[in-house]
C-alpha cells in the first residue's frame, strides 16, 4: 500500500495546495497526489478509494488533468455501501458527461440503484441521472422514473420531477408517457414537489402540444386555485421568504399560467382575477415581492388580450423604473419594450420616467433606455423627444454620444415634420457630436438642402454661426464648407432671410477665412481638405474680390503630400488663372440631387439598379411626399474603366464637382474655334486637338436632366475620396473635351435604314429580340425595341430589365409595357432603348444585360452579353 495515499486526507491535500506560493509550487504538489492516486489505482487499494476519488475530484476542480480515474467511479458505484456509493456518483457527475463512451457501462448499476430498497441510494441515483443522462439512458431508464414519480416518499418524487426534466429534453416523445403522473404532481402538499411538478408540466407543454391540451383542460382550474390559496394563505414560517409565502412556488405556477393561457382566450378568462390579485396585493418593498410581480407582468403581457390587466402591468414596470435597484430597472426596460407593440398608450405615460433612465449613470441602463424611447417616437412626440436627447447630448458622457448621436439621427430622419425643424436638429447635434455622426448621416443632410431652395441662406448662416463655436467637429465643418461653396453669395448678402432668425454681418474675406482655417488645420482628413478646394474654386466665381487670395490659397495645396490634393489644386488653379469666361459655367451651383431616391437606396427600399418599371409614390423621412425616380447607378457592378453604368457619370470627382455633361458633341452641334485660354487649358491637360465650344454655348449644354442623372454620385464620391488614387491622364482628358450638349431627345421612329431583327438573348425560359430603327439624319443613334417572350409555363411578375454599355456608348431606357410575363409566349412585354454610339463607323454596339423576375415565388436572374448587332450601327 502506497504510504503517502493513504496518509494524506483530503484536507491536507487542499491546505498543502493553498500554501503554495507559486504555480510552479502548486503543479509539484498536483503531480505528486497524482501519481500516489496512480499508484493505489493499480494495486487495487479498495480502502482508500473513495478518499482518492474525492481528492481526485478537488484536484479535477482545479483544472488539472483527471481522466485515468474515470472508471473508479463505475467501481465505487457498484459498491454496496452508501459513502461509497455516494463519492463515486458525484465522480460521476463531474469528472464525466453523457459524450463519454464509458458512461454506457454505468446504465445498469443506475438502474439497479433506482430500484434499491434504500430511498438514499435511489436519491443518489435519480441526481446522477438527471444530471448526465444522455438520449440512450433516457429510453433505457425512463419505466423506473415513471415509478418514482408516485414513489411514497416526497424527496424522490421531487429528484424524480427533475430527472423527468432532463429526459423529456433529450428524447421529447417520451413527453407522452409523463402526463398523467406529471398532473398528479399539481395535487401534491409538498412545496418541493409543487415547485418540480410546476417546472415539469411547463416544460412538457413546450415540447409535447398533447400534453399541453390535456394540462389545459383538466388542470387550469386547479393550477388558478393553487395560486389564488398561496397568495392569500397566511404567514408560514417554513415557506416564508421576507413575508412573503413560498415566492419560488408562485414563480413556477405564475409561468406556467404564461404557457396554458398563450394563445387561448378562454384560459385567459379564468386567470385573469388571480393575476389582477396577485399583481394588487404583492409586496414590493422586498425582492422577492418585485420577482413575483415581474413574473406575473410576463404572464399577463403574453396571454390573450386583456386591456385592464395590460395597464396594470405596465404601471408596476412604471414602479420598477422609479426603484434604486439598477437589475430592477434594467429588467423593467426590458419588459417595456416587449409591452410597446401591445398597448403603445400605456407605455407613453411613463415617457417622462423612461427619458430620465437614459440619463442614468448605468450604461447598460442607459443604452436599454435609448433604445425604448426610440421605440416610443411617433409623429406627435417627435419634437419634444428630440430636444430632451438633444440636450442631454451636451452634457452625456464621450463614450454614450455615438449611440445617443445616433439614435437622435434616425429619429430626426424619420419623423422630420418639415425641412427647417430637419436642419435646425442637425445643426446642433453635428455642433454637439459631429465627430461621431456616420457618412451617410451628413450626406443625407446635404441631399435635404438642395432640396430646399428656401432655406439655402437660412441654413448657410446657422452653419456658419454654429462652426464658429465648434470648429472642431469634423463632420460639422464639411456641411459648412460645402455650403459656403454653394450658397455664400447668400451668406454675404443675407438672402432669403426667415422670420426666425436674426441677421449677421459677414464678408466674403471672413467667409474665406473659414474655409482656409479649415483646409490648412492639422487634423482636417483628406475627405475635408478636398471639400475645401472644391468650396474655394466655387467662391473664386462668387467672390471675385478674393480671386487672388483664394487662388493662392489652392497654390498652397500643390505642395501637398496626397497626389489627389496635388493634382486638384493644378487643375483648379489652371481654372481661376486662365480660364475666367468659362469659370462660372464650370463651377455653377449642384443640382438638386435626387432625394427620393436617396432615402430610398439608404432605406433598401431602391435596389442599386436600374428600374424600369414604374413605382410607387414614397413618403420622405423629411414629410415631404416626391415621385420616384429611376435609380442611377452602376448595373452590373462594372468597375471597369473601359464599361460604364448608362445615364450615370464616370465616377470622375471633378466631373461630378463641375456637372458638365462629358459626352462628345452630337455631329449637328455647331463647333467654333477654341479661343486662347480654352486652347491653354487644353494644353495643360495634354489633350491634343480637340472639339470645343464656345464658352456662351456651354450655359445652353448644362441641362437639368442630366446634371440631375449625374449628381446623384456625388456624396458617394465625397466619402470614397479619402481612398481614391490620382485620375489617370486618359480620364482627364474628357474633363474638358468639348461640352456636348446634354438634353435628352424624344425617341421616334421615323423613315431610316432598316435593320434585320436579332435574338439578342435566348435562355430555356426566356427569349430576347431587338428590332432596330434608326433617326432621320442621326446616324449614331440607334432605337432599339426589345421584345421579352416566356418560354415556360410558368408567369413571370416583377419582370425587370437592365442594361450597361462601355463608355464610348450613351443609353437611354424607356419604362416597359408591363411588369408581368405570360406563360408558354402567350404574351410579350416590349421596352424601348436609344443608344447613341459616339466611335460610329468605328467601333460597333456592345452591351450587357440583366433580367429579374420572380418565377413560382422565387427570384430568377439571368444575365449576358451582347455583340450580334447588324453592321452599321
Amino acid at each position: 500500500m502506497n504510504p503517502f495515499s493513504s496518509g494524506t486526507r483530503l484536507r491536507d491535500m487542499i491546505r498543502a495546495i493553498r500554501a503554495c506560493k507559486t504555480a510552479a509550487e502548486e503543479r509539484a504538489v498536483v503531480r505528486k497526489e497524482c501519481a500516489s492516486i496512480r499508484a493505489s489505482i493499480s494495486e487495487n487499494d479498495q480502502d482508500y478509494m473513495h478518499r482518492n476519488l474525492a481528492k481526485l475530484m478537488f484536484i479535477h476542480m482545479l483544472g488539472y488533468p483527471t481522466h485515468f480515474g474515470q472508471m473508479e467511479c463505475l467501481k465505487l458505484i457498484a459498491s454496496p455501501g452508501f459513502p461509497e456509493k455516494r463519492i463515486g456518483y458525484l465522480g460521476l457527475m463531474l469528472l464525466l458527461d453523457e459524450r463519454q463512451e464509458v458512461l454506457m457501462l454505468v446504465t445498469n448499476s443506475i438502474k439497479q440503484d433506482l430500484n434499491h430498497t434504500n430511498q438514499y441510494i435511489v436519491g443518489l441515483a435519480l441526481c446522477a441521472l438527471g444530471n448526465i443522462c444522455s438520449a440512450e439512458m433516457a429510453r433505457d431508464l425512463a419505466p423506473e422514473v415513471e415509478r418514482l414519480l408516485q414513489f411514497r416518499d416526497p424527496n424522490i418524487r421531487k429528484k424524480a420531477a427533475l430527472c423527468t426534466i432532463r429526459i423529456i429534453k433529450k428524447v421529447p416523445h417520451l413527453a407522452e408517457n409523463f402526463i398523467n403522473t406529471a398532473a398528479a404532481l399539481l395535487k401534491e402538499k409538498h412545496h418541493g414537489v409543487l415547485i418540480t411538478g410546476a417546472q415539469l408540466c411547463t416544460d412538457m407543454c413546450k415540447v409535447s402540444t398533447e400534453a399541453h391540451e390535456h394540462f389545459r383542460k383538466k388542470c387550469l382550474d386547479g393550477v388558478v386555485k393553487l395560486l389564488r390559496d398561496l397568495a392569500n394563505s397566511p404567514y408560514a414560517p417554513e415557506y416564508d421568504i421576507s413575508g412573503i409565502t413560498d415566492p419560488l412556488l408562485h414563480i413556477r405556477l405564475l409561468r406556467l399560467l404564461h404557457v396554458l393561457g398563450h394563445g387561448d382566450a378562454d384560459a385567459s378568462d379564468s386567470m385573469n382575477d388571480v393575476l389582477a390579485q396577485v399583481a394588487t396585493k404583492t409586496e414590493t418593498n422586498k425582492n422577492a415581492g418585485n420577482a413575483i410581480l415581474y413574473e406575473c407582468v410576463s404572464t399577463i403581457m403574453n396571454i390573450e388580450d386583456n386591456g385592464g390587466l395590460r395597464v396594470l402591468a405596465v404601471n408596476i414596470l412604471g414602479r420598477f423604473l422609479s426603484s434604486r435597484d439598477n437589475n430592477i430597472r434594467y429588467v423593467a426596460l426590458n419588459m417595456l419594450m416587449k409591452a410597446i407593440s401591445l398597448d403603445s398608450q400605456a407605455v407613453q405615460r411613463h415617457r417622462a420616467t423612461i427619458l430620465e433612465c437614459v440619463k442614468d449613470t448605468d450604461a447598460s441602463i442607459r443604452k436599454r433606455a435609448l433604445e425604448l424611447v426610440y421605440l416610443l417616437v411617433n409623429e406627435s412626440n417627435a419634437k419634444p423627444l428630440t430636444k430632451e436627447l438633444v440636450d442631454y447630448l451636451e452634457v452625456s458622457d464621450p463614450e454614450f454620444k455615438g449611440d445617443l448621436t445616433a439614435k437622435i439621427c434616425l429619429i430626426v430622419e424619420k419623423f422630420s415634420p418639415e425641412k427647417l425643424w430637419y436642419i435646425d436638429q442637425m445643426v446642433k447635434v453635428l455642433s454637439e457630436a459631429g465627430n461621431y455622426v456616420k457618412d451617410e448621416v451628413w450626406h443625407a443632410l446635404i441631399v435635404v438642402i438642395t432640396n430646399a431652395p428656401n432655406l439655402h441662406g437660412y441654413t448657410v448662416r446657422a452653419l456658419y454661426k454654429a462652426v464658429q463655436k465648434s470648429n472642431e467637429q469634423e463632420t460639422l465643418v464639411r456641411v459648412t464648407v460645402w455650403c459656403i461653396g454653394e450658397y455664400g453669395e447668400m451668406l454675404v448678402g443675407n438672402a432669403g432671410m426667415l422670420d426666425v432668425e436674426d441677421p449677421i454681418t459677414v464678408t466674403e474675406a471672413e467667409a474665406v477665412d473659414l474655409v482656409e482655417t479649415a483646409i490648412k488645420r492639422h487634423s482636417s482628413d483628406l475627405t475635408t481638405q478636398a471639400m475645401c478646394l472644391i468650396a474655394l474654386l466655387k467662391l473664386s466665381s462668387r467672390y471675385p474680390s478674393c480671386a487672388k487670395r483664394i487662388n493662392d490659397i489652392v497654390l498652397h495645396q500643390k505642395g501637398s503630400l496626397v497626389l489627389e490634393l496635388q493634382q486638384r489644386a493644378i487643375e483648379f488653379n489652371s481654372i481661376i488663372e486662365k480660364h475666367g469666361k468659362i469659370r462660372s459655367a464650370l463651377v455653377e451651383r449642384m443640382p438638386v440631387l435626387d432625394e427620393a431616391t436617396y432615402s430610398g437606396r439608404r432605406a433598401g427600399s431602391v435596389p442599386a439598379v436600374v428600374s424600369t418599371s414604374l413605382g410607387t409614390q414614397p413618403k420622405m423621412s423629411n414629410g415631404v411626399a416626391k415621385p420616384t425616380s429611376a435609380p442611377l447607378v452602376d448595373l452590373l457592378d462594372l468597375g471597369s474603366d473601359d464599361v460604364q453604368a448608362p445615364s450615370s457619370s464616370g465616377g470622375d470627382f471633378l466631373n461630378d464637382l463641375l456637372g458638365v455633361d462629358l459626352s462628345p458633341a452630337s455631329p449637328g452641334t455647331n463647333n467654333q474655334a477654341p479661343k486662347n485660354g480654352t486652347d491653354a487649358l487644353l494644353d495643360l491637360l495634354s489633350i491634343g486637338a480637340p472639339t470645343a465650344q464656345s464658352s456662351s454655348s456651354m450655359l445652353d449644354m448644362l441641362s437639368s436632366e442630366q446634371d440631375n442623372k449625374r449628381s446623384e454620385g456625388l456624396l458617394d464620391n465625397f466619402a470614397s475620396l479619402s481612398t481614391s488614387s490620382a485620375v489617370s491622364s486618359s480620364s482627364m482628358m474628357d474633363l474638358l473635351d468639348g461640352f456636348g450638349t446634354s438634353s435628352s431627345v424624344p425617341v421616334a421612329e421615323t423613315g431610316g435604314p432598316s435593320y434585320p431583327s436579332v435574338v439578342a438573348f435566348e435562355s430555356s425560359l426566356l427569349k430576347v429580340t431587338f428590332n432596330f430603327s434608326k433617326e432621320s439624319g442621326n446616324p449614331q443613334t440607334t432605337i432599339i425595341e426589345a421584345q421579352f417572350v416566356n418560354k415556360s409555363p410558368d408567369i413571370y411578375s416583377n419582370f425587370i430589365f437592365q442594361a450597361a454599355v462601355p463608355k464610348f456608348l450613351q443609353l437611354h431606357l424607356e419604362p416597359a409595357s408591363g411588369n408581368t410575363l405570360p406563360a408558354s409566349g402567350n404574351g410579350s412585354i416590349t421596352q424601348k432603348l436609344k443608344v447613341s454610339n459616339s466611335q460610329h463607323g468605328k467601333k460597333s454596339l456592345v452591351m450587357r444585360v440583366r433580367i429579374n423576375y420572380k418565377a413560382n415565388g422565387e427570384d430568377v436572374l439571368e444575365d449576358g452579353q451582347i455583340s450580334n448587332f447588324p453592321h452599321g450601327l
